[in-house]
């Protein structure tokens, strides 16, 4: 059993679907994320969710800021990378800034994913023309 500091911190701040606000279960369980790891980003300054005694209590912007970090962490960019996108959001330019940035970044990992994909690609056609040469040999020492 938990002791009541803790279940309160876990437990869901508005039972209702439309709330304004979300516990750190809640988040948990919609993200499929520990609660260590939203602690994670509170603390690198990704998240900022509001505190009321030992809950934390998460915005609709927290939640979508989590939301960000984590298709930018999927798709592999950098904890810096993301923060420098989410910073973008606050310009006051109708996210302007904030959506051209992210198109440039998906652009240069796109290139970066074809070049390896290409790599890789060639990595297996020699290691297929490889285990032809070898194979055969296999087959003449059993003679």
């Amino acid at each position: 059993m938990m002791s009541p500091s803790l279940s309160a911190a876990y437990a869901p701040i508005d039972p209702r679907p439309d709330r304004e606000n979300f516990g750190i279960a809640d988040l948990c369980d919609e993200f499929g994320v520990t609660a260590r790891a939203l602690r994670f980003y509170e603390d690198e300054g990704l998240i900022a969710p509001e505190r009321r005694g030992t809950a934390r209590v998460y915005s609709h912007r927290d939640r979508a800021r989590l939301a960000w970090i984590l298709r930018g962490k999927r798709v592999g960019f950098s904890l810096s990378e993301i923060r420098e996108l989410l910073d973008l959001y606050d310009l006051g330019d109708g996210r302007r800034s904030q959506r051209s940035a992210t198109i440039a970044r998906c652009r240069e990992r796109i290139a970066l994913l074809e070049a390896q994909k290409h790599d890789i690609d060639a990595a297996i056609a020699e290691l297929i023309q490889f285990i032809s040469l070898v194979e055969p040999t296999i087959a003449d020492q059993k003679d």
